[in-house]
């Protein structure tokens, strides 16, 4: 039976409940969903990345990135990304950055966009991923 290990990179806070920002099993990973708060800075509530959503996009899949790094994965390995917005406006100005941070990919993964408004106050963005290695 393959090991279960959770996923916490050093750029995120301790999650405030009992779940993981990742978890890899096997050569499964699962990254939670992913808003675009800034590196973790000790002693310092989360602060989002700016309140325009390009700035948040890219910390978002900054930071989804970091995990997948945390487990030994890459953005090649990804196979789905599920995107969700606070705003129906949104969608263009996103998918306009989307392709343009994948652009280099050999294989981009299928993704879903919908719009939630359920995020907390501030936050423009939330994108969770699941990659499977090797």
């Amino acid at each position: 039976m393959t090991e279960k290990t959770a996923l916490t990179p050093k750029t995120h806070t301790t999650p405030p409940a009992k779940f993981s920002h990742g978890v890899r099993k096997g050569n499964i990973l699962q990254v939670a969903g992913q808003v675009g708060f800034l590196p973790a800075e000790e002693g310092k509530p989360p602060t989002p990345a700016g309140p325009t959503l390009r700035e948040q996009t890219l910390q978002t899949l900054a930071n989804v990135q970091a995990i997948l790094e945390e487990g030994g994965a890459s953005w090649e390995d990804v196979m789905m990304l599920r995107v969700y917005l606070t705003d129906v406006d949104h969608f263009a100005e996103m998918n306009a950055i989307y392709n343009t941070y994948f652009e280099g990919l050999v294989e981009v993964p299928a993704a879903r966009t919908t719009v939630y408004v359920g995020l907390p106050a501030g936050l423009l963005i939330e994108i969770d991923a699941l990659a499977v290695l090797g």
